[in-house]
């Protein structure tokens, strides 16, 4: 089953349509994408503006067969005629309710009456309500313990900050697999409480939530795979050890753009705290040591590594970036993305040895000398110059005369033929010049193309011009 993208922003084709309803006239976006994952533009202004709308409205005027026609289809969209709603509900005979539910940026404050929601969710398995005015916990649990097959709830850029959550609300979530409250400024304590009631949490968004520090919980989750807690403020690794000892499963942990100083902990709390970790980011920490690198070889099944945009590697190219992160992490796969091959690692272990070849003893690093265990210590590669000469130093002959001169090779024959007439006393008109090679068994070569380079001729210093004039 596919899932909405965490920024719920459908990439579906879109075709405006607009139709009458009970309050005037709406416009929506009717996507055209598989599951059926439709995106509101939320142009409208209904009456109820100041107030909030509720989520019941809001999915009435969204899915009804004029904005939302039927179309059929793997996750199209499915026709749902209510039979438990009360008589007189504003509901419509049907709604074409697709699994996916998009309702973000629609204004919604309130959930509405219960049994609407029960009567035409039961099928719905994931729910967008990111961008409205939802801050009051109990109106979000009405809404989410009334779809009992809820597997994704999106709740990101609700006014969520000090909000309390009662008990009895939480236990409203307890189905859901998935949860993402960016940006909500929801308190640490309320997210625990929420993933205590979760037995089943798999991933867990809470980016953007200013959050510097976060309380330790006694009650684990050890369901959770993926925690997504990028752009907030974290600074001390203390605050990061104590993800290990709440979600001892975590297998993928995405902390970019928190200003993490350093990695403070031992082999033993490292391999404690984080079994399973197989992914890292760590985009635009403070890291400024290769010590701290290398500590993440302590994670025992580290496999994918992002490191970038870190003070320490402000000061070397790109190439030298990849071939020293490569060499410093021997376990990982991926690097930024990128796949290490076997060839990769192995002419970035060599680089690694040469990089390091005029270091003193006292700071060579560690991996250096498993290095240098594994391929030798290495002497550093040759310069070659592989720029092309720009001049030479030849013996020009013309009849008796011979004279040295320095030519430009990247100059044309008829260029040559310019400079020589100071030399040879003959005009460019009255010349034929030849190109002796004094390496080759061959014989003069005649350069009778005004316009070719002389460097095309390989021309060495040491080789000569012959000048012949021409006869009447």
């Amino acid at each position: 089953m596919s899932t909405l993208p965490v920024n719920l922003e459908p990439s579906a084709q879109k075709q405006k349509k607009t139709a009458n309803s009970e309050r005037g006239q709406i416009k929506g976006n009717v996507s055209s994408a598989e599951g059926a994952a439709v995106q509101w533009n939320g142009d409208m202004e209904p009456p109820e503006v100041n107030e909030g709308r509720t989520f019941v409205e809001v999915m009435s005027e969204k899915y009804s067969p004029e904005n939302f026609p039927y179309r059929r289809g793997p996750g199209m969209g499915v026709v749902v005629v209510p039979t438990l709603g009360p008589q007189g509900s504003p509901m419509k005979d049907r709604l074409n309710l697709p699994s996916m539910l998009v309702l973000n940026s629609c204004g919604i404050r309130r959930a509405g009456e219960q049994a609407e929601i029960a009567a035409f969710c039961t099928h719905v398995v994931e729910l967008d309500l990111s961008h409205n005015k939802l801050q009051d916990w109990h109106e979000i649990s009405k809404i989410v313990s009334n779809i009992p097959n809820l597997e994704f709830l999106n709740l990101s850029s609700n006014p969520l900050a000090g909000m309390t959550l009662e008990p009895k609300c939480a236990e409203a979530f307890s189905r859901v697999r998935r949860l993402v409250l960016n940006n909500t400024q929801v308190s640490w304590d309320t997210m625990m409480m929420l993933t205590q009631e979760i037995p089943d949490l798999e991933e867990l968004f809470l980016c953007l939530n200013e959050y510097s520090v976060v309380s330790a919980s006694r009650v684990i989750c050890p369901s959770l795979r993926l925690l997504h807690i990028t752009d907030n403020s974290l600074q001390n690794w203390a605050e990061v050890r104590k993800f290990g000892s709440m979600f001892p499963g975590l297998d993928t942990l995405i902390m970019a753009n928190n200003n993490l100083a350093s990695i403070q902990d031992s082999k033993e709390i490292l391999q404690r705290l984080f079994p399973n970790l197989r992914s890292i980011n760590l985009n635009n920490a403070g890291l400024n040591r290769w010590e701290d690198i290398e500590k993440l070889n302590l994670l025992p099944k580290l496999e994918e590594v992002r490191l970038q945009g870190i003070p320490l590697l402000q000061a070397y190219t790109n190439m030298e970036r990849r071939s020293l992160m490569i060499a410093q992490l021997p376990s990982i796969s991926l690097l930024n993305g990128s796949v290490v091959t076997d060839s990769e690692r192995e002419d970035a272990e060599r680089f690694f040895i040469r990089y390091h070849f005029d270091y003193p003893e006292e700071e060579l690093p560690y991996r250096y000398h498993c290095l240098v265990t594994k391929y030798g210590k290495l002497e550093p590669l040759a310069e070659i110059d592989l720029r092309p000469r720009c001049r030479a130093q030849v013996e020009v002959h013309c009849e008796e005369k011979v004279e040295q001169l320095s030519i430009r090779l990247d100059q044309t024959v008829a260029e040559l033929k310019k400079q020589l007439t100071t030399v040879v006393q003959l005009s460019t008109n009255s010349m034929r010049i030849y190109y002796i090679d004094k390496c080759s068994a061959f014989g003069p070569e005649e350069m009778k193309y005004n316009t070719r380079a002389l460097h095309s001729y390989s021309i060495q210093d040491g080789d000569e011009i012959l000048v012949v004039p021409k006869t009447k």
